[in-house]
């Protein structure tokens, strides 16, 4: 299955608001139609419906919502239309109102044409915004090397594919390397920041031999940005990952974000990481992030999640987190619950238990190929040495 990253997740905005871009439902194109013909039908019927008339004067504006200006003013004709076929019996407004009518009708159909070259420079620089924010993270593959991977994304800020949270995975001489991260801040101000840590991590990928040295490269990156920010407060928190050729064991370096969740088989548990701190921040007397090696067995699955999923409350106004271990054990042992399947049943369970999501959502499942020879051992996901 390919990964469902945030332009994928675009879905989920669509249905929050038509006005905000999303087509508008089938019922708001309709209903002028509908109208037109109802109030016509009405009076061919009855004399007594000629008192609904005025629902006519409603048609051209409502028009405007759906449809361009040439359909507008088709509309605005058959209102004109109806008024002054006697059958209807609407034949008898007065100058006033009639003019009145046709005065709506046609500033509708002006509306409708102010609308209709607004939206189109609003898709034309959305596309443009679009294949700008793909630039920056680009589809996930299936696989990288011997770690197949699928994410998910999905940006706090509406109509945006990339805010405060970036991922990615890179396979370079030194092995498959993965990254997860978030930036101080979301939406569109972070995205500058996400674009130079990913810059960094996949420079240091290629040339730097040890996983810490990766997280030194991505540090020095940040506080050289931050240099040029007015307050200095410019810092991420991330979390990396380097898998040994076989798929045996994992390197895992953590600075300042939750740490992966290792599922083996039934289990769903937290790997024990030694923590840094965030990137950029430099704290003086602070050690520097160690690297930590968890051993890894035939099937065995690394789920990386950003603080949108772990810091996501319940709407009944209690305090508890959405606790991410133990709801990853119970979806990962249901019906076909396929590895690749886990970041949507994880988005789909925060909305079916009623939690409430404040910041970006970033989730990166990592499954190396299982190495030769039989099962191993169940183990604690606790680092080696």
């Amino acid at each position: 299955m390919r990964s469902v990253r945030g332009w994928s997740a675009r879905r989920e905005l669509e249905g929050r608001g038509w006005l905000r871009g999303a087509p508008p439902p089938l019922w708001v194109r309709v209903l002028p139609v509908a109208l037109l013909v109802a109030v016509s039908v009405a009076t061919l019927v009855t004399p007594h419906a000629r008192d609904l008339g005025f629902l006519l004067g409603a048609i051209p504006p409502l028009s405007v919502l759906s449809y361009g200006p040439l359909a507008t003013g088709v509309l605005g004709v058959g209102v004109v239309v109806a008024l002054n076929v006697p059958a209807t019996h609407l034949n008898r407004p007065g100058n006033t109102d009639l003019l009145t009518i046709v005065f709506v009708a046609a500033l509708s159909v002006f509306v409708s044409y102010v609308r209709s070259h607004r939206d189109a420079q609003l898709d034309a620089e959305r596309e443009i915004g679009e294949a700008v924010q793909r630039a920056v993270m680009p589809p996930l593959p299936a696989r990288v090397g011997n770690v197949g991977c699928t994410g998910f994304y999905r940006a706090a800020q509406d109509g945006t594919l990339v805010g405060g949270d970036f991922f990615d995975v890179r396979a370079g001489p030194y092995g498959v390397r993965a990254v997860m991260g978030d930036v101080r801040g979301h939406g569109l101000s972070a995205v500058a920041t996400v674009v130079s840590l990913l810059g960094a991590f996949r420079e240091a990928v290629l040339d730097q031999p040890d996983l810490e040295y990766v997280a030194a490269r991505m540090d020095r990156r940040l506080a050289v940005d931050a240099a040029g920010v007015p307050n200095g407060e410019l810092f991420a928190t991330g979390v990396l990952l380097e898998f040994s050729a076989d798929g045996r064991a994992v390197r895992v370096v953590a600075c300042g974000h939750p740490a992966p969740v290792l599922l083996d088989g039934e289990r769903a548990l937290e790997v024990t990481v030694a923590p840094g701190p965030p990137l950029g921040l430099a704290l003086v007397g602070v050690e520097p992030p160690k690297e930590v090696t968890v051993a890894l067995g035939p099937g065995d699955l690394l789920f990386l999640a950003s603080d949108g999923v772990w810091e996501a409350r319940a709407r009944d106004g209690g305090d508890a987190f959405y606790p991410l271990p133990a709801r990853l054990a119970a979806l990962s042992c249901g019906p076909g619950s396929a590895w690749a399947e886990l970041p949507g049943l994880v988005w789909q369970d925060l909305d079916r238990l009623s939690y409430e999501v404040r910041d970006d959502v970033t989730m990166l499942v990592l499954a190396p190929d299982p190495p030769p020879g039989g099962p191993a051992p169940r183990r604690d996901p606790s680092p080696k040495g």
